[in-house]
């Protein structure tokens, strides 16, 4: 209760935020369990969301991708705990990739539900979708690497990140 008090006060000590992490019970299977449905779901959201562009109800498709990819990024909270989580996501590795996953995120939001223009909606999805996958990728050893490695391959050029 002392750590809960000390988190509410605001003390800086980490050890006390870590400890947030460790209230769950959850037995490794069923945090895999739970991230596998937060994946899948945050997947359906997004493809569900992807149909309302075909249908031109672009405030759908805005909120339906974005709370996807939420969903889908709140499942790897089960995996490492939420304060870990958001700890690692603004490393010196991902701090770039989790601040455009996030711009791009709101973006996509403002575009498609409060200035309703699709075109923009649909830039700020694509944005989003190659953010979560850098961002996806930095947890993969030497993934970025081999992604960096295959564009400069292909096309001839240096990767510009």
């Amino acid at each position: 209760m002392e750590s809960v008090r000390a988190v509410f006060r605001g003390d800086d000590d980490e050890s006390l935020l870590d400890g947030v992490d460790n209230y769950c019970n959850l037995s490794w299977e069923n945090r895999l369990y739970a991230f596998g449905a937060c994946f899948v779901i945050g997947i359906f959201l997004s493809v569900f969301g992807s149909i309302e562009v075909w249908l031109g109800k672009y405030t759908a498709f805005a909120l339906l991708y974005s709370l996807g990819t939420l969903v889908a990024l709140a499942g790897t909270c089960f995996l490492r705990g939420p304060v870990s989580q958001i700890k690692k996501m603004f490393d010196k590795d991902r701090l770039i990739a989790s601040c455009v996953l996030i711009a791009s995120i709101i973006l996509t939001i403002v575009c498609g539900c409060v200035l309703k223009i699709g075109i923009l909606a649909i830039m700020c999805c694509i944005v989003q979708f190659m953010a979560f996958t850098w961002y996806t990728l930095s947890y993969i050893p030497y993934a970025r690497n081999a992604v960096k490695s295959c564009f400069s391959g292909c096309t001839g050029m240096e990767c510009p990140c």
